[in-house]
């Protein structure tokens, strides 16, 4: 039998997760004679109704297993709505079909283009399914920095939380939003994790911002959430902003995140950036390597 990314990511996967877990919380009783730390896999099967010899091969990535034995596998590890919905993806269940190649999500960006561009004082962007910045309006370009001056290769909302001196200088807290997005990614990635594309990237990030590797080196998910951050470019002030996401119809593996200023007074700052953006130190090749 022979493995697959996507398996070999599922099983690591699990296996994060069932060491994560003490015989307690599934209401076994601990013994002292435990030398690995968390469920032992036969507990893990046992406790799903699946043969041990079986969830061994999910775990190593050799068995497609069907969605009734994950979600059970999934109830005896604990796993969050995220956690169930990120196993399903690898295992290629409910994956959203992304567009055609190249060509297909260049027309989305061409069709999202104006959507972004109606919020003029909200910055938005499109995201690929490997969260690739595929369009973006003139607010996100004024706050966040112009895509442009990032190379082609590193223009990814990973890189960009990560690796941008100007979003660290400008948005207030911003490590609980950039893992957030780590996590999200993994959450809805799916197949895409395996792809050569997320290769690069987190190769990328080894070289820029190798300080926070366990970023993408982990194996926890979440959803990336409705949430208020503070962002305070230079000489605009504070401005708060909402953060919203959506999936185009065309394309579900496509992401819209929109940051909408809270009041009348955000939206004013907003403007006056767009109207006069600034340009922060870093911005250019300089704001390629954390530090």
């Amino acid at each position: 039998m022979s493995t697959t990314p996507a398996g070999r990511e599922l099983g690591a996967f699990l296996r994060a997760h069932r060491e994560l877990l003490k015989p307690a919380d599934v209401g076994l009783t601990a013994t002292t004679r435990r030398r690995t730390p968390g469920l032992r896999r036969e507990e893990v099967a046992s406790l799903s109704g699946v043969g041990l010899a079986w969830y061994t091969w999910v775990e190593q990535g050799r068995v497609a297993a069907s969605r009734q034995v994950l979600e059970a596998i999934a109830r005896v590890l604990k796993l969050d709505d995220a956690g169930l919905r990120h196993a399903l993806r690898l295992a290629g269940y409910h994956e959203p079909a992304p567009a055609c190649g190249p060509a297909g999500t260049d027309r989305l960006a061409d069709a999202i283009q104006p959507v972004l561009d109606s919020w003029p004082t909200s910055p938005a962007v499109l995201l690929d399914r490997h969260f690739d910045l595929r369009g973006w309006n003139a607010a996100w370009a004024a706050l966040w920095g112009s895509p442009e001056c990032v190379p082609a290769d590193r223009r990814n909302l990973m890189w960009v939380m990560a690796a941008d001196r100007r979003v660290r200088a400008v948005l207030h807290d911003w490590e609980p939003l950039a893992m957030n997005v780590f996590q999200h990614f993994r959450a809805q990635a799916g197949p895409a994790l395996a792809e050569p594309r997320t290769r690069e990237v987190y190769r990328h990030l080894d070289e820029d911002a190798p300080e926070l590797r366990h970023w993408w080196g982990c194996h926890s998910v979440a959803e990336l959430t409705v949430r208020t951050v503070t962002a305070e470019p230079a000489g605009i002030g504070p401005v708060r902003l909402t953060l919203s996401s959506f999936h185009p119809v065309d394309d579900p593996s496509a992401t819209v995140l929109l940051f909408t200023p809270g009041g009348a007074a955000d939206r004013a700052r907003m403007a006056e950036l767009v109207e006069h953006p600034v340009r922060a130190v870093g911005e250019v090749a300089g704001a390629r390597r954390v530090g």
